[in-house]
């Protein structure tokens, strides 16, 4: 049976990511409520605005019991998704899920008009990398593995079942860091 992969779809660009998983030979199962959460493998949290999502989570009350989901599946954050799963961020702090030992900066590469695409080294390949308001990663804890960087700062993580981006590969043709995110899925299903 092929694992169920959700994508929050409180807000941001969900379908994007939709589109991605499908390119990566997975089918994407919206996620709204407790229910939903139940009902998959793993998780994808798109980009956004961080503050709004922390706000819709806890509306929907769904903020506990994603950071439960989080204990036992994978989920792959980027750009704001990489900020809720950050155990501090600052610039302004902000409560996270805490379920990776990272501190992140919210907006650190600057405002929407500092947005930009850059190339970066994914694993001995290049990559182009959306950066769209993004975080900067300023700490990685020692159980974090970088698997690019850009200008120095780490932009692409995982720490055990998670993984975090702080671009939107979801924007790109090319799906390689979501089929790297089913991969985990895969060796944590078996």
């Amino acid at each position: 049976m092929q694992p169920q992969v959700g994508v929050l779809a409180l807000q941001g660009d969900f379908e994007a990511h939709a589109r991605a998983l499908a390119r990566a030979g997975a089918k994407a199962r919206e996620v709204r409520t407790k229910a939903d959460l139940e009902a998959i493998d793993a998780l994808i949290i798109p980009g956004g605005e961080s503050t709004t999502m922390l706000k819709l989570l806890a509306a929907e009350d769904l903020l506990e019991p994603l950071r439960a989901f989080g204990q036992e599946k994978p989920i792959f954050g980027t750009c704001a998704g990489a900020i809720l799963l950050a155990s501090e961020v600052t610039h302004p702090r902000q409560d996270s899920l805490a379920l990776m030992d990272l501190t992140i900066e919210r907006n650190g590469y600057g405002r929407q008009i500092d947005s930009r695409i850059a190339h970066i080294d994914l694993q001995g390949r290049p990559a182009e990398a959306v950066f769209i308001r993004a975080p900067v990663i300023r700490r990685a804890g020692p159980q974090t593995n970088v698997l690019a960087t850009y200008n120095g700062d780490p932009v692409l993580v995982e720490q055990g079942r998670h993984l975090a981006a702080t671009f939107h590969p979801e924007l790109t043709g090319d799906a390689e860091i979501h089929r790297y995110f089913l991969s985990k899925l895969e060796s944590a299903l078996d």
